[in-house]
């Protein structure tokens, strides 16, 4: 076996895991029989789980409890994307995949962007004017949120895998139709869940939620931009505070894999109570449910009660 051009200046260490691969099974389909995948984070892992089912072999590179905005590849990951059968990703929203598909997946990867329809940026945010300028205009990612686009990107997905496997290809379509019928189920449950809230606005503490605010009528403010780390500052939270006690907001959403701090200062200061929403970036232990429906169907409830819903 002959290793690809390689990452940076663990290349050696890369190559070698390449090499040893070749009798390990890493990465490769020829022991199971399956299609393998290398998913870069969680909503693209479980998806491609669902459409694929028990013909596919799916492992994420970002793992549980990580933030995927700052994954940063070990060299056997990158060996991961080197050798899968097919490489299921965001462009641009973790570098780190970018790198390692440009370098190692160029003929073996799928960008779920096109069929995400990514048409929304921290700009088009009306009410999130203290976005940070740095991802102003940049596109938010987070298109899973919206139960409907997902469900196009599971059809990208089943449209993908049947054509690398065409003797299955019936089977991922049937998968992908089954996927959507769930998650056109979770948006008429969303929709109706949603539909008389006395509160419209949205207070999240990063800009995650735009698609899901959009689909459901109601308007996002996030403390920060896209980056859901980045520490916003003064002139910021004193714009979201001022934005909040003229909205009449009464909730301030925190989320998993990021520390609370700034959501629950904000939530003192103007008297709004903390919820804890989940942008299904990842599942941990922690995690409202043990998948993505159970964990959106809890969104939901958290909704209904914040939103003031009846």
């Amino acid at each position: 076996m002959s290793p690809r051009r390689l990452l940076g200046p663990a290349a050696a260490l890369v190559a070698l895991v390449l090499t040893s691969a070749c009798g390990s099974g890493l990465g490769g389909s020829a022991d199971s029989g399956k299609v393998t995948v290398a998913a870069a984070f969680y909503p693209l892992e479980y998806a491609v789980s669902q459409v694929g089912g028990d013909l596919v072999e799916v492992q994420s590179l970002t793992k549980p409890g990580a933030e995927p905005h700052d994954l940063e590849l070990n060299p056997r990951q990158v060996a991961h994307v080197a050798l899968a059968d097919l490489v299921v990703y965001e462009k641009g929203f973790q570098p780190a995949v970018d790198d390692a598909v440009r370098s190692e997946a160029r003929h073996t990867a799928l960008d779920v962007s096109a069929a995400a329809r990514l048409d929304l940026t921290a700009a088009d945010e009306t009410e999130s004017a203290h976005a940070q300028h740095d991802d102003h205009a940049a596109k938010d990612p987070h298109f899973w949120l919206d139960p409907l686009r997902y469900a196009d990107v599971g059809d990208a997905i089943g449209a993908e895998l049947g054509r690398r496997d065409p003797a299955h290809a019936a089977e991922y379509t049937s998968n992908a139709k089954a996927f959507r019928a769930t998650m056109t189920t979770l948006d008429r449950q969303f929709r109706s869940g949603l539909e008389q809230c006395r509160v419209k606005d949205l207070v999240t503490a990063h800009a995650a939620f735009g698609y899901l605010a959009r689909a459901y009528g109601l308007t996002q403010q996030s403390i920060t931009g896209l980056t859901p780390d980045a520490e916003p500052s003064p002139a910021a939270l004193a714009d979201i505070t001022d934005r909040i006690r003229r909205s009449g907001a009464t909730t301030v959403y925190a989320e998993t894999l990021v520390s609370e701090d700034v959501a629950r200062t904000l939530a003192r200061e103007t008297g709004a109570r903390l919820a804890v929403l989940d942008p299904l970036e990842g599942i941990t232990t922690a995690s409202a449910g043990r998948d993505y429906p159970s964990v959106m169907r809890a969104n939901l409830a958290t909704l209904e009660a914040g939103q003031e819903c009846s």
